[in-house]
């Protein structure tokens, strides 16, 4: 008997076995618990000084390759700032914050091909933005006109969900589809700390593992679900280590490291996209700022509390990084700055104009043929509207 280590398509978890007449070749990769167990501590490229951190498992992205999300990073963050004023002016009906998240972001979009599918929450508006899809349209969900400004199928990206944790179900769906039509399509869906809480979220990861799907599940804990701390949600070790129970990897990851999102997802993308099957990653972050603009963050944690994060800033730590590879002068982030203003400025131009509103649409797009009901409805609303003009 020879052991070595190895993979196989055959083997979850990365082993496989040969016979030869009365001979037995056994190749063994990792055991269940090396396979599937998260480090110790989350991941980490760079840490809050700008300083790489060096990883055996995971490679440091090149230079090129984070100046070009370093960019998407910065205006993430403006439009984050552009969305909550827009809020405070009345031009938005709520906005969910995910300043101080960019990295996870920024790293859930880019790992992904042009034929992935995105499946975000409503706090990753930054996420979808930075897939491709129009800002305007983007917040079109958040503005209160419709439930997405957006054509899913065109830009492979579902609609923000709200309710908790639904959109995971779907992802799974989606990526098991791909699969028996034997597409190289891999699925990233995201959820905060508060989903993983949910019946949805224990039936996709299940479903995910037992039909063996390329799907990538990433959790973003920012420590609060809502005003519940996660201390009150579990007592796992961490969230990371729920992927065991279910038979995928678990991983955990600094989410303010925008290096290492990149790398630790772009490993779970590629296994997935390989045949290796689901995988769960845990990004440990903060929610800077309120849940939504109905929130009152105060109720429930302290300034101090915030105030610890803010050197974990992760453009701060990036810019550094990147200066000190004389990536970044003035001049480059001149034009980054121009860019993320842009941004800004086509929100505001956008938002402050009034849409244009048709009261009949809102009996036009709840089923293929209206029901009698919505007929009726739809022909009073008329023949309201036809009086008033009168």
């Amino acid at each position: 008997m020879s052991i070595s280590t190895g993979s196989s398509a055959g083997n979850q978890y990365g082993g496989s076995m040969k016979r030869t007449g009365q001979d037995r070749s056994i190749d063994v990769g990792p055991t269940a618990e090396e396979y599937m167990l998260p480090s110790a501590q989350p991941v980490q490229l760079v840490d809050p000084q700008g300083e790489h951190v060096h990883n055996d498992r995971y490679p440091l992205p090149d230079g090129d390759e984070l100046l070009a999300a370093y960019r998407k990073l910065v205006i993430g963050r403006r439009i984050n700032e552009q969305a909550n004023a827009l809020v405070r002016q009345g031009r938005m009906a709520v906005y969910p914050s995910s300043h101080g998240q960019e990295a996870c972001q920024v790293a859930a979009a880019v790992v992904l091909e042009k034929d992935d599918w995105l499946f975000p929450t409503y706090r990753d508006t930054v996420a979808v933005i930075t897939r491709g899809v129009d800002p305007l349209e983007v917040l079109t969900l958040l503005r209160g006109d419709w439930h997405s400004g957006y054509d899913p199928h065109e830009h492979k990206t579902a609609t923000q969900a709200t309710p908790l944790a639904t959109q995971l179900l779907h992802a799974v769906g989606v990526a098991h589809a791909a699969k028996l039509r034997g597409e190289n399509t891999v699925v990233l869906a995201l959820c905060g700390d508060g989903a993983t809480s949910e019946g949805d979220f224990h039936e996709a990861l299940n479903f995910a593992a037992v039909f063996h799907v390329p799907v990538v599940f990433l959790v973003q804990n920012n420590e609060y679900a809502i005003s519940v701390p996660l201390k009150h949600q579990s007592v796992a070790p961490s969230l990371a280590h729920k992927a065991i129970g279910y038979g995928m990897p678990g991983e955990r990851v600094d989410g303010n490291d925008l290096a290492a999102m990149l790398s630790v997802l772009g490993k779970a993308v590629d296994r997935a996209r390989d045949g290796g099957g689901p995988a769960l990653v845990e990004a440990h972050t903060y929610r800077m700022q309120a849940h939504t603009n109905a929130d009152d963050p105060s109720r429930y944690r302290s300034q101090s509390d915030v105030e610890k994060w803010v050197p974990r800033d992760p453009i701060t730590r990036m810019r550094t990084y990147l200066g000190n590879l004389n990536l970044l002068n003035a001049d480059v982030e001149r034009d980054i700055a121009d860019a993320a203003e842009q941004t800004a400025t086509t929100l505001r131009d956008g938002l402050n104009s009034d849409p244009d509103i048709n009261p009949a649409d809102l009996f036009e797009y709840v089923y293929t043929e209206k029901t009698s009901q919505l007929r009726e409805q739809a022909a009073l609303l008329a023949d309201e509207l036809s009086r008033e003009g009168a």
